[in-house]
């Protein structure tokens, strides 16, 4: 019986990013923001590029930090990236609100918080409809570009179904690497460290 090696071979499935869709950490990177990360690219120009981690929760909540939300239901919190770590984000799909910046899919980032804080105080459902970050990701120039030529990032479609679930945020990355076909399934079954196997 023959086995296929080049399933184990990890390489960009080469599509080319833009605004809106996401990059997915290949299996064994190492790093304590990126490592088995999904990434929501709001932006990816000549200049640069911004995205969100979307996949990684951290343990307090918007609430404990913000005395507005104090009554309201519990509200996570994500690590969106390294850069700006003491700044808000959010991403949304309230597509009336005032200055929002249109990410694709239904869904916007930032705009007037004002309306955002009235939409959650009156009892609105924040789960598919809001999620917030502390910092964002940035490349410079072609970095993101040389990134993905070294297999670090496959590109793949963005579907906010599942990039609003909250309930299902730690299994988003073996979710969005199985949603890409076959080849992505047997990547997604391998230990991040397969020392450890």
């Amino acid at each position: 019986m023959n086995i296929d090696t080049n399933i184990f071979k990890i390489r960009s499935n080469e599509a080319l990013p833009s605004r809106g869709k996401i990059l997915i950490s290949e299996p064994f990177l190492l790093d304590a923001t990126f490592g088995r990360s999904v990434v929501l690219l709001i932006d990816h120009t000549e200049q640069g590029s911004m995205g969100l981690v979307i996949n990684k929760q951290i343990p307090v909540l918007l609430n404990d930090l913000m005395v507005d939300f104090s009554e309201a239901e519990d509200i996570p919190l994500y690590r969106g990236g390294p850069v700006s770590t003491d700044t808000l984000f959010y991403l949304h799909t309230l597509s009336d609100t005032a200055g929002a910046i249109p990410v694709g899919n239904g869904l916007y980032m930032n705009g007037d918080f004002d309306a955002i804080k009235k939409y959650i105080l009156n009892g609105n459902p924040i789960t598919q409809h809001i999620r917030f970050f502390l910092g964002y990701s940035g490349w410079t120039g072609k970095q993101l570009s040389e990134e993905i030529k070294e297999n670090t990032w496959l590109i793949s479609e963005a579907r906010r179904s599942y990039l609003m679930d909250d309930t299902h945020a730690a299994d988003m990355w073996k979710r969005a690497m199985q949603e890409m076909g076959s080849k992505y399934v047997a990547w997604s079954r391998f230990p991040q460290v397969p020392i450890l196997n």
